[in-house]
This record gives C-alpha cells, structure tokens and sequence, in this order.
C-alpha cells in the first residue's frame, strides 16, 4: 500500500517547514515542493498558506491531513496484523528513563525468548519528545517519567508508579558536612547552595520541570553550570566534586562518593505505561505490556516491604497529579 505521498504532506504539515520535512523524508526540497504544487492544481485549492515564514494548513489542507492520517494509521494498523499472522510483529517502544533502561534489561530478553522473530525497536528521548512521537502514532508505546497523563487519552495512559527525586551532592562538599542525615529541606538548599554548580537535566525532561516548578515557585536563580540528559555524565560530575545535581531514586550509585538526600517537602514524578491510539495488541504486543506492568508492580511490593517514603501516605510532595 504506498502511502508516501500522502506522508509528504504529513511531514510539511508537522514541521510548517518545506525544508525540514525534505530532510525527515529524504527527498529534495525542489522535488517535494514540485510534488505539493502538483497536488494542488490536482485539488484545485492550497493546501499551504505561509504565514510569519511558516507553511500553515488551510482549511482544505486540514481536511486532507486529516484524511491522510486515518489512512497512514490503517496502514500500519494493517501490516501490524500481518506480521502478527507470520510472528514476525515489529514493536516501537519509546524509553524516557534510566528507570525505563533497567527494565529493559529484564524484559526485553524474556519477551525475545517467547517470540525470537519479534523486533522492538527502542528510542530514547526527554518527556516531550516522546509525548509528541505517540501523539503523531510514530511510536507504538512507551514507558515515561512524567508529571501528568493529560496530553494522553485515560484509555491509553496505566500509571505504574510513582519515583522519589533525591538531591544528589559531593561527600566532601561542605553542604554534606553540615547536613548528616538523609533528609533535607528545600529551605537548606535555597540557603545553602546558593552560589553552587547546578548540573541540571535539559528543559522538557520530567526532573527539570518538577526543578524549575519548585525554584520559580520560591524566586530561587540556580547557578547552572551545565545541561545534559545523561545520568551517567551528571553523576559521575558530582562524583568529581565539579557539582550538585537532582536525581530520580533509580539512579543511586557511587554512594562512595556522593551524598544522597530526600527533600522535604519530597519530589515526584510519576511512571506511565502509554500507547498511541489505535494500537492493535497481538500476542507479542500484550505479552510486553503485561511484562512491563508486573515488573513495576514486582518494584512497588519490593518498595512497601522495604517502606521505601515514595509510597508512603500523607506526606506533602511538589509533583504534578500525584499523592499529596
């Protein structure tokens, strides 16, 4: 079923631009460009309008995108359920997390031991680049670390738990020799580390929006020195001494070298299974959902035995639709 084309469109109308949709789709601008016109004329109407040097849909392109979504979402809809007949299922899986990383390491070899011709694609990105990917249904599902399911359809969304976010500091810095315990308040850290080297997660991950909510909230300008994604890079520089950074509880190592403190009020964010709309659930597909699903369940038993503070009761948290 050759839907290309109709994906040309898609393209344009997802980046407003003609050039980076040549680029998304490996074609020439000039081609694409010739291709819209042609389709036009065909149409008898724009389907693009530029405005503020953005493509714009009109309403005749609205109608056409529309149109050319079903159709691209019933092919793969389509060829999904073909290769579930011939065992050959291809699933796209998107991971937010370290949280999500680990659990790949205990399902993904269980699930390939079940269905050895089964392909799980794996694409990492920050909260909002994955939103956007199962939003568009260019991804299957996903496991991600947000701060609320509304950008998602409460059919779609199984929430699997809930992640404590720690302050994570040098052990020689002064900070860690002032506060013994394992606990500290916002308060300490306003005072405290107001002229410290913040090593912060990038805008639009689930740590730095719970982050920048807390320190907007409490008119506190952070000293951010550096910006990454990677825990491995930010951990291993507060290890250095170089900074202090925050963390998601999953993510504790080298507790030779850093301190690791619970905040109070505490900070979370939660864990959410989702999957695009219109999702066909085969064999394979419900095997992985289910196996996702018991192993953060397995984690929450573990947690209640141990009494871990992310999911006890009544105490006051900074999160986004979560216990409070």
């Amino acid at each position: 079923m050759e839907t290309r084309h109709l994906e040309y469109v898609l393209s344009i109308a997802k980046w407003k631009n003609m050039t980076k949709a040549a680029e998304e789709l490996y074609v020439s601008q000039s081609s694409l460009s010739q291709y819209i016109s042609k389709l036009e004329q065909e149409l008898g109407t724009p389907l693009f309008v530029r405005a503020y040097n953005q493509l714009v849909l009109t309403e005749a392109g609205k109608m056409y995108v529309r149109a050319a979504s079903e159709v691209v979402s019933i092919k793969k809809n389509l060829y999904q359920n073909i290769h579930a007949l011939l065992g050959k299922s291809h699933i796209s899986l998107g991971i937010t997390s370290q949280l999500g990383l680990k659990m790949l390491t205990t399902v993904i070899p269980k699930i390939k031991a079940q269905y050895p011709q089964v392909i799980i694609e794996i694409t990492e990105g920050n909260a909002s680049t994955i939103t956007k990917l199962i939003q568009e249904e260019n991804i299957d599902c996903a496991v991600m670390a947000v701060m609320g399911t509304e950008n998602f359809s409460p059919s779609d969304v199984t929430i699997l738990g809930e992640e404590t976010l720690l302050l994570a500091i040098p052990k020689n810095h002064d900070f860690a020799k002032k506060y013994t315990g394992d606990s500290v308040s916002w308060n300490a850290i306003f005072e405290d580390l107001k002229d410290a080297n913040f090593l912060l997660s990038k805008k639009g991950s689930s740590i730095r929006t719970i982050i920048d909510y807390v320190f907007t909230a409490h008119d506190f300008q952070p000293n951010t020195m550096f910006q990454t994604n990677s825990i491995l890079t930010t951990r291993a520089m507060v290890g250095m001494g170089i900074g202090v950074t925050f963390i998601g509880k999953s993510c504790v190592s080298d507790e030779d070298k850093i301190k690791y403190y619970r905040l109070n009020p505490h900070a979370v964010r939660q864990i959410a299974f989702v999957q695009r709309k219109n999702w066909v659930l085969h064999d394979p597909e419900q095997t992985l959902k289910n196996s996702i699903k018991n192993y953060f369940y397995q984690k929450t038993i573990q947690s209640l035995i141990r009494g871990d503070e992310e999911y006890s009761e009544g105490t006051d948290s900074y999160g986004f639709g979560v216990k409070k």
